[in-house]
């Protein structure tokens, strides 16, 4: 089940929906390593630390060095600033257009991904996992061990890690709204046993501390639903254009109609004022961790 990996390649097939078209394609190959060292380069010949480089460049040094080491990929104003900070002749842009998605990504997650990197708000409704940037690492490699047909103990660790690095997503962009819908029984169905939803309901607990992540949940006795048809995400870009994303079993589908994007925002819009208040879904949080 491709939800299960939350966007993480587990094949060397994937399914890109926009209007219906399906293609096959092969696992890329990264250059993240290269343009890591390429910005790298040109920092210590402005002569610059890290911990100068970041506030300038305006990211986190977490950030920063992630980049430098090749572990993730640059947010998409960040090549942009760093050529033009530090006098680049235009190379760390060009590097920048050859860059390809981390090993662990599906290809029809990638376009999705991206733009999650420098999105206004991001809005997701879940009713069969715990989202990828909520989950802990234990509840995580619950779910890629747990994958049928079997994944190797590499590709469990690359998944592992590319989920990890996602989650980055929800400190790293403190201007970008989180908004999350949960349904209760995500948390009543202790995937991975007592101790692993323990901890998961502490980590979500934290994170909805964070002033731009909100976290409502659905109960589980609720007369009205909008989200009967399934899992839903919204995504706000800079330029004030919505797009959606939706997973099956064994693909993922990119929604850029406005006709279907209206449904959507109308769908969450509604279950928004189902779920429980920010307040209370904590309270039912505290009091389903304290029930184990």
């Amino acid at each position: 089940m491709t939800h299960g990996t939350d966007g993480i390649d587990s094949t060397t097939y994937g399914t890109f929906g926009n209007g219906g078209t399906s293609r096959t394609e092969s696992e890329p190959h990264y250059n993240l390593k290269m343009f890591g060292e390429i910005v790298k380069t040109f920092r210590k010949r402005a002569r610059l630390t890290q911990e100068q480089f970041a506030p300038l460049v305006g990211y986190s040094l977490e950030t920063v060095a992630s980049i430098e080491q090749g572990r993730r990929l640059p947010p998409p104003d960040f090549a942009e600033r760093a050529d033009s900070l530090l006098d680049a002749f235009g190379v760390i842009l060009a590097a920048a257009k050859h860059l390809t998605r981390r090993k662990g990504l599906a290809s029809w997650f990638r376009q999705w991904a991206l733009l999650e990197l420098g999105a206004l708000s991001l809005y997701t409704y879940e009713c069969r996992l715990i989202p990828g940037l909520l989950q802990t690492p234990a509840y995580a490699r619950t779910l890629f061990a747990d994958r049928l047909p079997p994944l190797a103990d590499e590709q469990i660790e690359a998944q592992l890690a590319a989920r990890l690095e996602r989650q980055e997503l929800l400190r790293n962009r403190p201007n970008t709204a989180f908004s999350f819908i949960l349904e209760e029984h995500l948390f009543l169905r202790q995937l991975g046993g007592e101790d692993v939803t323990r901890e998961l309901i502490d980590h979500i607990l934290d994170l909805s501390e964070l002033r731009n992540v909100e976290i409502q949940i659905m109960p589980l006795v609720r007369n009205h639903h909008a989200g009967l048809d399934g899992p839903m995400r919204l995504l706000e870009t800079p330029e004030h254009q919505w797009c959606a994303y939706s997973e099956g079993q064994m693909y993922g589908q990119f929604i850029s109609d406005p006709k279907v994007i209206s449904v959507i925002q109308m769908r969450c819009a509604s279950m928004r004022s189902q779920a429980l208040s920010l307040d209370d879904s904590k309270s039912l949080m505290r009091r389903m961790r304290g029930a184990r």
